[in-house]
Protein backbone atom coordinates (compact mmCIF):
# COMPACT_ATOMS: atom_id res chain seq x y z
CA UNK A 1 0.00 0.00 0.00
CA UNK A 2 1.37 3.43 -0.93
CA UNK A 3 1.08 6.04 1.82
CA UNK A 4 3.06 8.74 0.03
CA UNK A 5 2.34 9.93 -3.50
CA UNK A 6 5.26 10.46 -5.85
CA UNK A 7 7.81 8.77 -3.63
CA UNK A 8 11.18 9.41 -5.25
CA UNK A 9 12.53 6.19 -3.78
CA UNK A 10 9.67 4.16 -5.22
CA UNK A 11 10.17 5.80 -8.62
CA UNK A 12 13.85 4.91 -8.59
CA UNK A 13 12.99 1.33 -7.62
CA UNK A 14 10.69 1.00 -10.66
CA UNK A 15 13.64 1.71 -12.94
CA UNK A 16 15.83 -1.04 -11.50
CA UNK A 17 16.02 -4.64 -12.65
CA UNK A 18 17.16 -6.00 -9.29
CA UNK A 19 15.84 -5.99 -5.72
CA UNK A 20 16.91 -3.24 -3.34
CA UNK A 21 18.12 -4.27 0.09
CA UNK A 22 18.12 -1.90 3.04
CA UNK A 23 21.24 -3.09 4.85
CA UNK A 24 20.74 -0.87 7.90
CA UNK A 25 17.12 -0.03 8.60
CA UNK A 26 16.13 1.11 12.10
CA UNK A 27 13.01 1.16 14.14
CA UNK A 28 12.15 2.98 17.37
CA UNK A 29 11.16 0.48 20.05
CA UNK A 30 7.97 1.76 21.80
CA UNK A 31 9.17 2.21 25.37
CA UNK A 32 6.00 1.14 27.27
CA UNK A 33 5.85 -2.09 25.26
CA UNK A 34 9.58 -2.66 25.66
CA UNK A 35 9.28 -2.36 29.44
CA UNK A 36 6.88 -5.32 29.41
CA UNK A 37 9.53 -7.40 27.68
CA UNK A 38 12.19 -6.15 30.08
CA UNK A 39 9.97 -7.20 32.98
CA UNK A 40 9.53 -10.61 31.37
CA UNK A 41 13.30 -11.00 31.12
CA UNK A 42 14.42 -9.60 34.48
CA UNK A 43 11.38 -8.92 36.61
CA UNK A 44 10.06 -5.65 38.09
CA UNK A 45 13.38 -4.89 39.81
CA UNK A 46 15.23 -4.73 36.47
CA UNK A 47 12.57 -2.39 35.08
CA UNK A 48 12.97 -0.04 38.04
CA UNK A 49 16.75 -0.24 37.81
CA UNK A 50 16.59 0.60 34.09
CA UNK A 51 14.23 3.53 34.67
CA UNK A 52 16.43 4.93 37.44
CA UNK A 53 19.49 5.30 35.22
CA UNK A 54 20.07 8.72 33.65
CA UNK A 55 21.32 8.04 30.12
CA UNK A 56 21.98 11.77 29.72
CA UNK A 57 24.46 11.72 32.63
CA UNK A 58 22.90 14.74 34.32
CA UNK A 59 23.81 17.02 31.44
CA UNK A 60 20.59 19.06 31.54
CA UNK A 61 20.92 19.67 35.26
CA UNK A 62 24.35 21.26 34.94
CA UNK A 63 25.33 24.85 34.44
CA UNK A 64 27.73 25.76 31.66
CA UNK A 65 30.56 26.09 34.18
CA UNK A 66 29.78 22.66 35.63
CA UNK A 67 29.87 21.14 32.15
CA UNK A 68 33.22 22.77 31.48
CA UNK A 69 34.48 21.38 34.76
CA UNK A 70 33.27 17.77 34.35
CA UNK A 71 33.18 17.60 30.49
CA UNK A 72 30.07 15.48 29.82
CA UNK A 73 29.58 15.41 26.05
CA UNK A 74 26.27 16.68 24.66
CA UNK A 75 23.70 13.85 24.58
CA UNK A 76 21.54 13.09 21.56
CA UNK A 77 18.59 15.45 21.21
CA UNK A 78 15.71 15.80 18.74
CA UNK A 79 16.81 12.72 16.84
CA UNK A 80 13.41 11.26 15.93
CA UNK A 81 11.01 12.30 13.15
CA UNK A 82 8.32 14.85 14.05
CA UNK A 83 6.13 13.83 11.09
CA UNK A 84 3.35 11.68 12.57
CA UNK A 85 3.27 9.18 9.70
CA UNK A 86 7.03 8.72 9.78
CA UNK A 87 7.11 8.45 13.58
CA UNK A 88 4.38 5.80 13.55
CA UNK A 89 6.16 3.99 10.72
CA UNK A 90 9.32 3.80 12.80
CA UNK A 91 7.40 2.45 15.81
CA UNK A 92 4.78 0.05 14.39
CA UNK A 93 6.05 -3.12 12.65
CA UNK A 94 2.96 -3.57 10.47
CA UNK A 95 3.07 0.01 9.18
CA UNK A 96 6.83 -0.24 8.65
CA UNK A 97 6.24 -3.39 6.62
CA UNK A 98 3.47 -1.84 4.53
CA UNK A 99 5.58 1.22 3.70
CA UNK A 100 8.59 -0.67 2.35
CA UNK A 101 7.28 -0.03 -1.15
CA UNK A 102 7.18 3.71 -0.40
CA UNK A 103 10.87 3.44 0.44
CA UNK A 104 11.67 1.52 -2.72
CA UNK A 105 12.94 -1.36 -0.57
CA UNK A 106 12.34 -5.05 -1.24
CA UNK A 107 14.02 -6.51 1.82
CA UNK A 108 15.16 -4.84 5.04
CA UNK A 109 17.74 -5.79 7.62
CA UNK A 110 16.29 -4.07 10.65
CA UNK A 111 18.44 -2.77 13.48
CA UNK A 112 17.60 -1.63 16.96
CA UNK A 113 17.65 1.96 18.14
CA UNK A 114 17.23 1.39 21.87
CA UNK A 115 19.87 -1.33 21.86
CA UNK A 116 22.46 1.02 20.37
CA UNK A 117 22.40 3.09 23.55
CA UNK A 118 22.79 0.14 25.92
CA UNK A 119 24.88 -2.50 24.14
CA UNK A 120 27.96 -0.82 25.64
CA UNK A 121 26.46 -0.01 29.03
CA UNK A 122 29.02 -0.71 31.75
CA UNK A 123 26.17 -1.86 33.99
CA UNK A 124 26.05 -5.59 33.20
CA UNK A 125 22.50 -5.97 34.49
CA UNK A 126 21.18 -3.31 32.14
CA UNK A 127 23.42 -4.32 29.23
CA UNK A 128 22.46 -7.97 29.33
CA UNK A 129 18.84 -7.36 30.26
CA UNK A 130 18.16 -4.76 27.57
CA UNK A 131 19.85 -6.90 24.92
CA UNK A 132 17.81 -9.97 25.83
CA UNK A 133 14.56 -8.00 26.05
CA UNK A 134 15.11 -6.18 22.73
CA UNK A 135 15.86 -9.48 21.02
CA UNK A 136 12.75 -11.16 22.40
CA UNK A 137 10.63 -8.14 21.49
CA UNK A 138 11.95 -7.86 17.95
CA UNK A 139 11.70 -11.58 17.30
CA UNK A 140 8.04 -11.67 18.32
CA UNK A 141 6.84 -8.36 16.88
CA UNK A 142 8.47 -8.81 13.47
CA UNK A 143 7.73 -12.52 13.09
CA UNK A 144 4.67 -11.88 10.84
CA UNK A 145 6.83 -9.88 8.42
CA UNK A 146 9.83 -12.16 8.01
CA UNK A 147 9.32 -12.43 4.25
CA UNK A 148 10.63 -8.86 3.87
CA UNK A 149 12.17 -7.89 7.23
CA UNK A 150 14.97 -9.58 9.14
CA UNK A 151 15.66 -7.95 12.52
CA UNK A 152 19.22 -8.05 13.85
CA UNK A 153 19.88 -9.47 17.30
CA UNK A 154 21.69 -7.28 19.83
CA UNK A 155 24.82 -9.08 21.03
CA UNK A 156 26.86 -7.37 23.80
CA UNK A 157 30.58 -8.14 23.73
CA UNK A 158 32.01 -7.03 27.07
CA UNK A 159 33.37 -10.57 27.33
CA UNK A 160 33.50 -13.41 24.80
CA UNK A 161 31.34 -15.46 27.14
CA UNK A 162 28.40 -13.04 27.14
CA UNK A 163 28.72 -12.57 23.38
CA UNK A 164 28.66 -16.32 22.74
CA UNK A 165 25.72 -16.82 25.08
CA UNK A 166 23.56 -14.07 23.58
CA UNK A 167 24.41 -14.88 19.95
CA UNK A 168 23.66 -18.56 20.45
CA UNK A 169 20.36 -17.80 22.18
CA UNK A 170 19.35 -15.29 19.51
CA UNK A 171 20.08 -17.58 16.57
CA UNK A 172 19.13 -21.00 17.95
CA UNK A 173 16.28 -20.11 20.28
CA UNK A 174 14.80 -16.97 18.71
CA UNK A 175 15.55 -17.68 15.05
CA UNK A 176 17.61 -14.57 14.20
CA UNK A 177 19.61 -14.63 10.96
CA UNK A 178 21.50 -11.40 11.66
CA UNK A 179 23.45 -10.27 14.70
CA UNK A 180 24.73 -6.83 15.67
CA UNK A 181 27.68 -6.28 17.98
CA UNK A 182 29.36 -3.22 19.36
CA UNK A 183 32.68 -2.84 17.57
CA UNK A 184 34.44 -1.83 20.77
CA UNK A 185 34.34 -1.81 24.54
CA UNK A 186 35.40 1.16 26.65
CA UNK A 187 37.65 -0.33 29.31
CA UNK A 188 38.92 1.74 32.26
CA UNK A 189 42.72 1.93 32.46
CA UNK A 190 43.46 -0.78 35.08
CA UNK A 191 46.04 1.23 37.04
CA UNK A 192 43.61 4.15 37.33
CA UNK A 193 40.55 2.00 38.04
CA UNK A 194 42.24 0.42 41.05
CA UNK A 195 42.46 3.81 42.72
CA UNK A 196 38.72 4.70 42.65
CA UNK A 197 35.41 3.23 43.73
CA UNK A 198 33.71 3.76 40.37
CA UNK A 199 35.96 2.63 37.49
CA UNK A 200 33.68 4.33 34.93
CA UNK A 201 34.89 7.72 36.16
CA UNK A 202 38.51 7.28 35.06
CA UNK A 203 40.24 7.47 31.71
CA UNK A 204 39.43 4.55 29.45
CA UNK A 205 41.02 2.79 26.50
CA UNK A 206 39.17 1.54 23.42
CA UNK A 207 39.22 -2.23 23.08
CA UNK A 208 38.37 -2.93 19.44
CA UNK A 209 38.16 -6.67 20.17
CA UNK A 210 40.73 -7.91 17.68
CA UNK A 211 44.05 -6.49 18.89
CA UNK A 212 45.59 -6.07 22.36
CA UNK A 213 42.32 -6.97 24.05
CA UNK A 214 42.38 -8.37 27.59
CA UNK A 215 40.06 -11.08 26.24
CA UNK A 216 40.49 -13.65 23.50
CA UNK A 217 37.54 -13.19 21.13
CA UNK A 218 38.54 -16.02 18.79
CA UNK A 219 35.98 -18.23 20.50
CA UNK A 220 33.27 -15.75 19.62
CA UNK A 221 34.41 -15.40 16.01
CA UNK A 222 34.30 -19.19 15.72
CA UNK A 223 30.82 -19.24 17.24
CA UNK A 224 29.65 -16.81 14.55
CA UNK A 225 31.00 -19.17 11.89
CA UNK A 226 29.29 -22.11 13.56
CA UNK A 227 26.01 -20.19 13.74
CA UNK A 228 26.43 -19.11 10.08
CA UNK A 229 26.00 -15.43 10.79
CA UNK A 230 28.17 -12.50 9.74
CA UNK A 231 29.48 -10.05 12.31
CA UNK A 232 27.75 -6.74 11.68
CA UNK A 233 29.02 -3.91 13.86
CA UNK A 234 27.02 -0.77 14.56
CA UNK A 235 28.69 1.47 17.11
CA UNK A 236 29.94 5.00 17.09
CA UNK A 237 32.66 7.01 18.77
CA UNK A 238 30.80 9.93 20.30
CA UNK A 239 32.51 10.73 23.59
CA UNK A 240 35.87 9.42 22.41
CA UNK A 241 38.78 11.83 22.68
CA UNK A 242 38.23 14.62 20.18
CA UNK A 243 34.45 14.03 20.15
CA UNK A 244 33.65 15.53 23.53
CA UNK A 245 31.99 18.86 22.90
CA UNK A 246 29.83 19.73 25.87
CA UNK A 247 27.40 21.76 23.75
CA UNK A 248 27.55 20.76 20.08
CA UNK A 249 26.01 17.43 19.04
CA UNK A 250 27.07 17.81 15.40
CA UNK A 251 30.70 18.41 16.40
CA UNK A 252 30.68 15.02 18.12
CA UNK A 253 28.48 13.20 15.62
CA UNK A 254 30.13 13.95 12.27
CA UNK A 255 32.20 10.94 11.23
CA UNK A 256 31.81 9.10 14.52
CA UNK A 257 30.49 5.85 13.01
CA UNK A 258 33.31 5.87 10.46
CA UNK A 259 35.92 6.45 13.17
CA UNK A 260 34.69 3.50 15.21
CA UNK A 261 34.61 1.27 12.12
CA UNK A 262 38.13 2.39 11.19
CA UNK A 263 39.42 1.32 14.61
CA UNK A 264 37.56 -2.02 14.46
CA UNK A 265 38.84 -2.80 10.98
CA UNK A 266 42.42 -1.97 11.96
CA UNK A 267 42.13 -4.32 14.93
CA UNK A 268 40.79 -7.16 12.78
CA UNK A 269 43.68 -6.77 10.33
CA UNK A 270 46.59 -6.02 12.67
CA UNK A 271 45.36 -8.68 15.10
CA UNK A 272 45.23 -11.33 12.39
CA UNK A 273 41.52 -12.06 12.88
CA UNK A 274 40.79 -12.02 9.15
CA UNK A 275 43.73 -14.38 8.58
CA UNK A 276 42.59 -16.88 11.22
CA UNK A 277 38.94 -16.68 10.12
CA UNK A 278 39.02 -16.15 6.33
CA UNK A 279 35.42 -17.33 5.90
CA UNK A 280 33.94 -14.94 8.46
CA UNK A 281 32.30 -11.80 7.08
CA UNK A 282 32.36 -8.44 8.89
CA UNK A 283 29.94 -5.61 8.15
CA UNK A 284 30.59 -2.03 9.28
CA UNK A 285 27.39 -0.01 9.28
CA UNK A 286 26.38 3.62 8.84
CA UNK A 287 29.83 5.07 8.24
CA UNK A 288 29.99 5.33 4.45
CA UNK A 289 32.95 4.01 2.47
CA UNK A 290 35.47 6.84 2.55
CA UNK A 291 37.11 5.62 5.76
CA UNK A 292 37.62 2.15 4.24
CA UNK A 293 39.35 3.57 1.18
CA UNK A 294 41.63 5.65 3.39
CA UNK A 295 42.39 2.65 5.58
CA UNK A 296 43.18 0.54 2.52
CA UNK A 297 45.73 2.98 1.10
CA UNK A 298 47.21 3.74 4.53
CA UNK A 299 47.73 0.04 5.22
CA UNK A 300 49.64 -0.38 1.98
CA UNK A 301 51.72 2.75 2.62
CA UNK A 302 52.62 1.64 6.14
CA UNK A 303 53.42 -1.88 4.99
CA UNK A 304 55.82 -0.46 2.42
CA UNK A 305 57.57 1.61 5.09
CA UNK A 306 57.09 -0.06 8.47
CA UNK A 307 56.93 -3.81 7.95
CA UNK A 308 60.08 -5.64 9.04
CA UNK A 309 61.92 -5.64 5.71
CA UNK A 310 61.69 -1.89 4.99
CA UNK A 311 62.34 -1.05 8.65
CA UNK A 312 65.59 -3.01 8.73
CA UNK A 313 66.65 -1.87 5.28
CA UNK A 314 65.85 1.83 5.47
CA UNK A 315 65.23 2.93 9.07
CA UNK A 316 67.46 0.91 11.42
CA UNK A 317 69.65 3.53 13.17
CA UNK A 318 72.85 1.49 12.96
CA UNK A 319 72.56 1.52 9.16
CA UNK A 320 73.83 5.10 9.17
CA UNK A 321 77.26 5.46 7.54
CA UNK A 322 78.90 7.75 10.07
CA UNK A 323 81.92 8.46 7.87
CA UNK A 324 79.71 9.69 5.05
CA UNK A 325 77.51 11.55 7.52
CA UNK A 326 80.59 13.31 8.97
CA UNK A 327 81.75 14.26 5.49
CA UNK A 328 78.34 15.75 4.61
CA UNK A 329 78.16 17.64 7.91
CA UNK A 330 81.62 19.09 7.23
CA UNK A 331 80.97 20.04 3.62
CA UNK A 332 77.55 21.59 4.08
CA UNK A 333 77.06 22.30 7.78
CA UNK A 334 79.77 24.88 8.36
CA UNK A 335 81.17 25.96 11.71
CA UNK A 336 78.12 25.04 13.89
CA UNK A 337 78.37 21.42 12.76
CA UNK A 338 82.18 21.31 12.94
CA UNK A 339 82.14 22.59 16.54
CA UNK A 340 79.65 19.88 17.60
CA UNK A 341 80.83 17.05 15.36
CA UNK A 342 81.50 14.41 18.03
CA UNK A 343 78.18 15.09 19.80
CA UNK A 344 76.28 15.09 16.51
CA UNK A 345 77.70 11.74 15.45
CA UNK A 346 76.93 10.28 18.88
CA UNK A 347 73.33 11.53 18.90
CA UNK A 348 71.85 11.75 15.42
CA UNK A 349 68.22 11.20 16.45
CA UNK A 350 65.62 13.52 17.91
CA UNK A 351 63.09 10.69 18.44
CA UNK A 352 64.30 10.29 21.10
CA UNK A 353 67.37 12.45 21.70
CA UNK A 354 70.33 11.53 23.89
CA UNK A 355 70.51 7.93 22.65
CA UNK A 356 73.18 6.45 20.43
CA UNK A 357 72.25 4.65 17.24
CA UNK A 358 73.42 1.42 18.82
CA UNK A 359 71.14 1.92 21.82
CA UNK A 360 68.18 2.77 19.59
CA UNK A 361 68.70 -0.38 17.54
CA UNK A 362 69.44 -2.78 20.37
CA UNK A 363 66.44 -1.88 22.52
CA UNK A 364 63.98 -2.59 19.71
CA UNK A 365 65.58 -5.94 18.93
CA UNK A 366 65.41 -6.76 22.64
CA UNK A 367 61.64 -6.22 22.50
CA UNK A 368 61.38 -8.35 19.33
CA UNK A 369 58.72 -5.99 17.99
CA UNK A 370 60.32 -4.81 14.78
CA UNK A 371 57.31 -5.66 12.59
CA UNK A 372 53.99 -3.88 13.22
CA UNK A 373 52.37 -6.34 10.80
CA UNK A 374 53.63 -9.54 12.45
CA UNK A 375 50.30 -10.53 14.00
CA UNK A 376 48.47 -9.73 10.77
CA UNK A 377 50.33 -12.60 9.16
CA UNK A 378 50.83 -11.04 5.73
CA UNK A 379 53.93 -11.60 3.64
CA UNK A 380 53.49 -8.97 0.95
CA UNK A 381 51.63 -5.79 0.10
CA UNK A 382 49.58 -7.73 -2.45
CA UNK A 383 48.46 -10.19 0.22
CA UNK A 384 47.49 -7.25 2.40
CA UNK A 385 45.41 -5.88 -0.48
CA UNK A 386 43.64 -9.21 -0.86
CA UNK A 387 43.09 -9.48 2.89
CA UNK A 388 41.45 -6.06 3.07
CA UNK A 389 39.49 -6.29 -0.16
CA UNK A 390 38.93 -10.02 -0.63
CA UNK A 391 36.99 -8.84 -3.67
CA UNK A 392 34.09 -7.96 -1.39
CA UNK A 393 32.57 -4.67 -0.40
CA UNK A 394 33.16 -2.16 2.34
CA UNK A 395 30.74 0.71 2.57
CA UNK A 396 27.17 1.72 2.60
CA UNK A 397 26.10 2.95 -0.84
CA UNK A 398 23.87 1.01 -3.17
CA UNK A 399 25.20 -0.07 -6.53
CA UNK A 400 28.39 1.99 -6.58
CA UNK A 401 31.29 0.96 -8.76
CA UNK A 402 34.95 0.62 -7.87
CA UNK A 403 37.51 3.33 -7.47
CA UNK A 404 41.24 2.92 -7.99
CA UNK A 405 44.17 4.16 -5.97
CA UNK A 406 47.13 6.08 -7.37
CA UNK A 407 48.80 2.83 -8.43
CA UNK A 408 45.81 1.57 -10.38
CA UNK A 409 44.77 -0.98 -7.75
CA UNK A 410 41.04 -1.44 -7.30
CA UNK A 411 39.64 -0.14 -4.04
CA UNK A 412 36.98 -2.02 -2.09
CA UNK A 413 33.70 -2.60 -3.90
CA UNK A 414 30.71 -0.71 -2.57
CA UNK A 415 27.74 -3.00 -2.96
CA UNK A 416 24.49 -3.72 -1.25
CA UNK A 417 22.80 -5.15 -4.31
CA UNK A 418 21.33 -8.59 -4.55
CA UNK A 419 20.86 -10.71 -7.62
CA UNK A 420 19.59 -14.19 -8.21
CA UNK A 421 16.59 -14.02 -5.87
CA UNK A 422 13.04 -12.82 -6.55
CA UNK A 423 11.91 -9.59 -4.95
CA UNK A 424 10.27 -10.09 -1.53
CA UNK A 425 12.05 -13.45 -1.20
CA UNK A 426 15.55 -12.09 -0.98
CA UNK A 427 16.93 -13.98 1.98
CA UNK A 428 20.39 -12.62 2.83
CA UNK A 429 22.41 -15.80 2.38
CA UNK A 430 25.76 -14.05 2.47
CA UNK A 431 25.04 -13.34 6.11
CA UNK A 432 25.09 -17.11 6.50
CA UNK A 433 28.56 -17.41 5.01
CA UNK A 434 27.60 -17.76 1.33
CA UNK A 435 30.11 -15.83 -0.73
CA UNK A 436 28.97 -16.76 -4.24
CA UNK A 437 29.18 -14.08 -6.86
CA UNK A 438 27.11 -13.09 -9.83
CA UNK A 439 28.11 -11.56 -13.13
CA UNK A 440 30.22 -8.42 -12.96
CA UNK A 441 31.45 -9.33 -9.48
CA UNK A 442 28.31 -8.33 -7.56
CA UNK A 443 27.70 -10.17 -4.34
CA UNK A 444 25.11 -12.70 -5.43
CA UNK A 445 23.03 -12.73 -2.29
CA UNK A 446 24.81 -10.17 -0.19
CA UNK A 447 23.20 -7.34 1.66
CA UNK A 448 25.70 -5.92 4.10
CA UNK A 449 28.76 -3.79 3.47
CA UNK A 450 31.77 -5.99 4.15
CA UNK A 451 35.38 -5.44 5.01
CA UNK A 452 36.66 -8.81 4.05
Amino acid sequence: MAYVKDSRSANVRKQLDHPVIDGDGHWLEPMPIFLDYLKQVGGPSLVEHFKSKDVERGWYGMTKDERLDTRPFRPTWWGEPANALDRATAMVPKLFYERLDDFGVDFCLLYTSLGLFHINNADAQIRRGVSRAVNLMNAEMFAPYKDRIAPAAVVPVYTPEEAIEEATHAVKDLGFKVIMISNHVKRPIPALAREVKDPTTVRYSIDSLGYESPHDYDRFWQTCLDLKVAVTAHSGSMGWHGRESIDNFSFNHIGHFAAASHAFARALIFGGVVKRFPRLRFGMLEGGVGWACNLFTDLIAHWEKRSRGPMEQHLRPTNLDKNLLKDLFTRFGGRPFEDKMDELLAMTSILPPFKTNEELSEREYALNQIDDFAAAGVASAEELRRRHRHDRGAGGSVGAGRARDDHGHRLPRIHLRERGAPAHRAQPRLLQGDGRRGRGGEVRRGVTPELC
